[in-house]
This record gives structure tokens, C-alpha cells and sequence, in this order.
């Protein structure tokens, strides 16, 4: 595990090791903050950081972390899928050499860890999926035998039933290193997040966004998750993940994880879920499909919330999910979505 205890941040008030809570007295000391070393992860985690420094009124020291998902270079899914970038900032954190770990969220692993806790989670990105074509080309518009790269068994299950007349092409690496294969014509086009896209700048190489409703994404896409020790922490860093947690969000993402839990699959199951609040009313939709994308089943309920305290809003999380789950099993979502026991 190589970690850099004095990382390098975009100059400003924080200087260069530093993100600071602008007090001068009255501080709260330093909150370190663990992370994947990635230009993705270090940019969406400085963000969360000059949050946290705002609220807590405290310095932040950002702590990189190399993952096993990092360093190989082998598919998600053969590397197990659910918490392969998870693990090592876990370790970190648990070993105290941080004192919380932001993850993207569909990353995280669903069950729950004994030592750790959810501390916050932020409001969400956009949850979409993009397409980022040579030419600015669509999906439709793409030709017959078009080579499009993705990591991810879901987007590929995706593909083929959109489109069984192109190749997915199993693809790692970060963004710029995926955009590149288009870029230099080795991919006719890679399907990415939107979010990522966004919080590196890169918004403008979509050349399509595809609509929830008709291609939904992985539990969680879109958002990020601060995790902590279980037990609690300094006030200022309560205060702050306070601060920083989006109730709706963690209603939502928690409908779209549970659901993913009970069907027993791993982060890398071809299983796209979405959920939303509108008019005072939860609903989650959530489709598995077989991996070849040929067969695909999904269930759509909606539940209301008795209040939008924290506790009320998760009881209607479970409710829902709860519902959509056994309408899945009930309807064979068991033969297509492979368990992690059997992979």
C-alpha cells in the first residue's frame, strides 16, 4: 500500500499540503482525509474536503491510498468486484492513519462493516450514464461492428441489448486513458459516468447521455460516501459530516443498495437501479439483466414516507426495496443475476 502523507493541492488559502477552514483561532487541529490517488478521486474528494474544512473549521490533510483496483490491471469482476477499491482505504482508516475515507459510492460494498459507519452522504451527481463517441456520434448512430469499451458487466449487458450488433470491449483505466482509446482510434466509443465526467472538466466528450428511465445505472452512481469509525468522532468532525450529508441522497441511494444487497450480487452484477422522491413519494425501479442482454426484468414500486426525518425516510428505503426485490425474485431475477457465492 503506498500512501503520500503530504499530498500536493491546487494552490489557494490551504497552500500546497493544506486545505484550510479559514479560522485563525479557535481551530479544531487536522482532519485527515483517506482517498484513492486518481485525478478523479483526489478531485471529487478536494471538493468534499473544503466542505468538511468550512464546517469543522479545521486544516485538512489529504492521505492517498493505493487500491488493489488500482494497481491491476485485470477486470473488475475476475478481481471480485464488490470492494476492490474499497479495501485498502478501509484498512487506513481502521488502522488510524485517517480519520474518514470519501469512496464513490457504487464502489462501496453493500454489507455493512463492523468497525465502520456511513458518516455522510453528499448530494448527488448526475446519476447517468454517457456515451463519449468519435465524431459525436449516438449510440444509434453508431455502425454495425463499432467497438465501444466499458469496464462494467451492467453497461455491457446494456449494449448488447441496445445494440447486439457492436463488440463491448473490456476496458480499464481512468478517464483520460479510456477517452484516449477513442481519441486515437482504437475504440469507436467508451461509456463513462457523467458524474466523473463532470468533476474532472470533461462534461463536453459526452456525445450522448442516456435517461434513467430507459438505462438505469449502478446503485449509488453519481454520489460519494464518507465512511468513519463507528464510534463517534471529534465534534467538529461530527458537526461536520452533518453539514455535509443530503438526506434525500441517502434515502435514495439506500432504496437503490438495498436492492442490490438482497438480490445477494456483487457491485459488478448486471443490475441498474434508480430512485427518486416526487410529490412526497419514494419510488425505485430496478432491472437485472442476463449478461448477454438478451433478457431483462424490472420492477418499479413507490412508498410514502411517513416524515422526512432521517429514520422515517429509511424505513421507506427498506419498505420499497423491500417490495421491488421480491418482485424481482418472484418474476426469476435469480437466474440471471449471478450470486457472489457462485462467482
Amino acid at each position: 500500500m503506498l500512501r503520500e502523507r503530504a499530498p500536493r493541492l491546487p494552490p489557494g488559502p490551504g497552500g500546497d499540503r493544506t486545505v484550510s477552514g479559514g479560522g485563525t483561532s479557535g481551530g479544531s487541529g487536522v482532519i485527515r482525509i483517506g482517498t484513492r490517488g486518481s485525478a478523479l478521486a483526489m478531485a471529487q474528494t478536494r471538493q468534499i474536503a473544503e466542505r468538511i474544512a468550512k464546517a469543522a473549521d479545521a486544516e485538512i490533510e489529504l492521505v492517498p491510498v493505493t487500491t488493489q483496483g488500482d494497481t491491476s490491471r485485470a477486470s473488475l469482476a475476475s478481481l471480485g468486484g464488490t470492494g476492490v477499491f474499497a479495501a485498502a482505504l478501509r484498512e487506513a482508516l481502521l488502522a488510524g492513519e485517517c480519520d474518514l475515507v470519501v469512496h464513490s459510492l457504487k464502489d462501496l460494498p453493500t454489507a455493512e462493516h463492523e468497525g465502520l459507519r456511513l458518516g455522510a452522504v453528499p448530494k448527488r451527481a448526475d446519476a447517468r450514464d454517457a456515451l463519449c463517441a468519435r465524431d459525436g456520434l449516438t449510440l444509434a448512430e453508431l455502425s454495425a461492428g463499432a467497438r465501444i469499451g466499458t469496464g462494467s458487466p451492467r453497461r455491457i449487458a446494456q449494449l448488447r441489448a441496445a445494440r447486439p450488433d457492436i463488440e463491448a470491449v473490456d476496458i480499464r483505466g481512468n478517464i483520460d486513458t479510456r477517452l484516449g482509446l477513442v481519441e486515437s482510434g482504437q475504440l469507436d466509443a467508451v461509456l463513462l459516468a457523467a458524474a466523473g465526467l463532470g468533476r474532472l472538466g470533461r462534461a463536453d466528450a459526452a456525445t450522448e447521455l442516456f435517461e434513467l428511465a430507459e438505462w438505469p445505472t449502478a446503485p449509488g452512481q453519481g454520489a460519494l460516501a464518507i465512511e468513519v469509525r463507528r464510534e463517534r468522532g471529534t465534534r467538529p468532525l461530527e458537526r461536520a459530516l452533518e453539514a455535509v450529508d443530503h438526506r434525500t441522497t441517502r434515502a435514495t441511494v439506500l432504496a437503490e443498495r438495498l436492492v442490490l444487497a438482497e438480490l445477494e450480487a456483487g457491485c459488478s452484477a448486471p443490475v441498474g437501479a434508480t430512485a427518486f422522491i416526487e410529490d412526497e413519494l419514494l419510488f425505485l425501479t430496478a432491472t437485472v439483466y442476463s449478461a448477454d442482454g438478451t433478457r431483462r426484468l424490472t420492477s418499479s414500486h413507490a412508498t410514502t414516507p411517513d416524515s422526512r426525518s432521517a429514520a422515517d425516510l429509511a424505513d421507506a428505503a427498506s419498505d420499497v426495496a423491500q417490495r421491488v426485490v421480491a418482485e424481482l425474485l418472484g418474476n426469476g431475477a435469480a437466474d440471471l443475476t449471478p450470486s457472489e457465492e457462485s462467482t
